[in-house]
C-alpha cells in the first residue's frame, strides 16, 4: 500500500507538472507571436510612412511600451484572477492597439479595467449571496473583454487611418473626425464604466430597494434594469475617473493644447457618457434581459427555471449583449452631442 501511495503521489506531482509547462509553453508561444505581430505593424507603419510621406509613423518606444504595459497587466489580471486565460488573450490585443493608437486610449482603458475589477472584488461575500452568476474575482473571459473593449478598438483602428498614433487635442474645428472618434472611444469606455460601478457599488451600498426604470416598481436586489440613487451617482463618478484619466493624459502628453480648444469639458462628457450609459444599459436590461426571482436559491436570475417568478424583460438578450449595444448607442450619439457644446480654439 506504501508503494501505491507513493506512486500515485509521483503521477499526480508529474501530471501537475506537465500542466504547470504545457501553460508556461503556451504563454511562450503567444508572447512570440504578439511580438511578431506588433512588429509587423511597425514595420507597415513606417514603410507606408516612407511611400506616402504624410503619415506619422509608429515610434518604436510607443511599440515597446504597447508590447510589454498590456502584457504586464493581462498577466497580472490572470494571477489576480481579473482575467481567465481567453480574457487575457483579448486584453492584450485591445490593450495593444489603443496603446499604439493613443496613450489618452490607454490611460482611460487601463483606470475602467482596474476600478471595474477591484469594485468587482469589493464586499464579494454579499455580492455572493444577492448574483447568482458572481464568479470568484470576476474573472472576465474573452466574450466580455470584447463586448466592453470591442468598440473603442475598432474606433481605434479608425482613429489610426485617419491621422495616425499618437496624441492630439480634441478640437472639432480643427480636426473633426478624429476628435469624434476621440470622443467616440471615451464615451463607450465611460458608458462601460459607469455601468461597473452602478451594478458594484449600488448593489451593496443603496440602502433603499431598487426601481425598475420602465415602471418605477420595487424590485429585488439584482434585477436587470433596476436603479437606485447610489448607483446613478457611481456610474457618474464611473464615468468621471475615466475622463480625468484621459484629460490628464492629454495635459502630459499634447504639445500644442495653447493654440487648441480647452480640454476641460472631456471630464464632464466622460461623466455624462458614464451616467447616460448606465440609464441606457438598465432599459436595455428591464426589457430585453429576462429577470425572474428562484424560490429554491432566493436569488435573482437571468434565465427561466421551474421554480422562478417573472419579474421584468424578455429573453432576448444576455447581460453581455445589452453592455455591447449601450456601449455602442453612446458612442454613436454623444460625440454628436459634444460637437454642439464643445468650445472652439
Amino acid at each position: 500500500m506504501p508503494a501505491v501511495s507513493s506512486w500515485l503521489s509521483m503521477s499526480y506531482y508529474q501530471e501537475d507538472f506537465f500542466k504547470e509547462y504545457l501553460k508556461m509553453l503556451a504563454n511562450i508561444i503567444i508572447l512570440s507571436l504578439l511580438i511578431c505581430i506588433s512588429l509587423a505593424f511597425w514595420i507597415v507603419s513606417m514603410t507606408a510612412s516612407t511611400y506616402y510621406g504624410n503619415l506619422r509613423p509608429i515610434s518604436p518606444w510607443r511599440w515597446l511600451f504597447s508590447v510589454t504595459v498590456p502584457l504586464v497587466i493581462a498577466t497580472q489580471g490572470v494571477k489576480k484572477k481579473s482575467l481567465d486565460h481567453s480574457g487575457a488573450l483579448g486584453g492584450l490585443v485591445v490593450g495593444f492597439i489603443l496603446t499604439v493608437a493613443n496613450y489618452s486610449f490607454f490611460t482611460s482603458l487601463l483606470v475602467f479595467f482596474v476600478t471595474s475589477s477591484k469594485l468587482t472584488k469589493w464586499k464579494k461575500d454579499i455580492k455572493k449571496r444577492i448574483d447568482s452568476e458572481y464568479k470568484e474575482g470576476g474573472q472576465r473571459n474573452w466574450l466580455q473583454v470584447f463586448c466592453n473593449g470591442g468598440v473603442p478598438t475598432e474606433l481605434a483602428i479608425l482613429y489610426m487611418i485617419e491621422s495616425g498614433p499618437g496624441e492630439i487635442p480634441i478640437d472639432f474645428s480643427k480636426q473633426y473626425t478624429a476628435s469624434w472618434m476621440c470622443l467616440s472611444l471615451l464615451g463607450a469606455l465611460a458608458c462601460s464604466a459607469g455601468d461597473t460601478w452602478a451594478s458594484e457599488i449600488g448593489s451593496v451600498m443603496s440602502k433603499s430597494q431598487p426601481r425598475l426604470i420602465t415602471t418605477w416598481e420595487k424590485v429585488p436586489v439584482g434585477t436587470n434594469g433596476g436603479i437606485t440613487l447610489v448607483g446613478l451617482l457611481s456610474s457618474l463618478l464611473g464615468g468621471m475617473a475615466v475622463g480625468t484619466a484621459y484629460f490628464i493624459t492629454q495635459l502630459i502628453f499634447v504639445s500644442d493644447l495653447d493654440v487648441s480648444a480647452p480640454q476641460w469639458p472631456i471630464v464632464v462628457f466622460g461623466a455624462a457618457a458614464g451616467l447616460l450609459g448606465s440609464v441606457v444599459d438598465s432599459y436595455l436590461g428591464a426589457t430585453m434581459q429576462y429577470s425572474g426571482f428562484d424560490k429554491n436559491t432566493g436569488m435573482v436570475v437571468n434565465h427561466q427555471t421551474k421554480d422562478s417568478k417573472h419579474i421584468s424583460g424578455k429573453p432576448i438578450l444576455d447581460n453581455n449583449a445589452v453592455n455591447l449595444f449601450s456601449s455602442v448607442l453612446i458612442a454613436l450619439a454623444l460625440p454628436g452631442v459634444a460637437w454642439c457644446f464643445w468650445p472652439r480654439g
